[in-house]
C-alpha cells in the first residue's frame, strides 16, 4: 500500500525559509511524477511545484515560481520543498502527490496523497 508522509511544517515569520519533505513508501517510485499542492481555509487546493521522473523537469505555479524549489531523491524515496521568502499569502496546508506518468502534472490527476502539513506564514 502507497503511503505518503509529509513533514516540516510550521509557525514562521514573513521572509524565513522552510523545507518540507515527502517520504514515500509501499512500492519504488520509479517512473512515478512528484508533487506538491496546498490549500488554504475556504480555497480549493492548488498547484504548487511539480517534478517529473525522467529528466527531472520542474513545473511550478507562478506565485512560487523564484521562490520555491522542489527536488528528489530517488535512492531514498523522499522529495522536498525548499520554501524562501515566505508570505503569509504561502499559508496553507501542503500536500505531497505521487503518479505513475511520464507526465510533468500541474493538475490534481495524482493517484496518492499524503495527510498535509500545515504552514503558516506571520506577516
Amino acid at each position: 500500500q502507497v503511503q505518503l508522509v509529509e513533514s516540516g511544517g510550521g509557525l514562521v515569520q514573513a521572509g524565513d525559509s522552510l523545507r518540507l519533505s515527502c517520504a514515500a513508501s509501499g512500492r519504488t517510485f520509479s517512473y512515478y511524477a512528484m508533487g506538491w499542492f496546498r490549500q488554504a481555509p475556504g480555497q480549493e487546493r492548488e498547484f504548487v511545484a511539480a517534478i517529473g521522473w525522467i529528466d527531472g523537469t520542474t513545473r511550478y505555479a507562478d506565485s512560487v515560481k523564484g521562490r520555491f524549489t522542489i527536488s528528489r531523491d530517488n535512492a531514498k524515496n523522499m522529495w522536498y520543498l525548499q520554501m524562501n521568502s515566505l508570505k503569509p499569502e504561502d499559508t496553507a496546508v501542503y500536500y505531497c502527490a505521487a503518479k505513475h506518468t511520464a507526465l510533468v502534472l500541474r493538475t490534481l490527476a495524482y493517484d496518492h496523497w499524503g495527510q498535509g502539513t500545515q504552514v503558516t506564514v506571520s506577516s
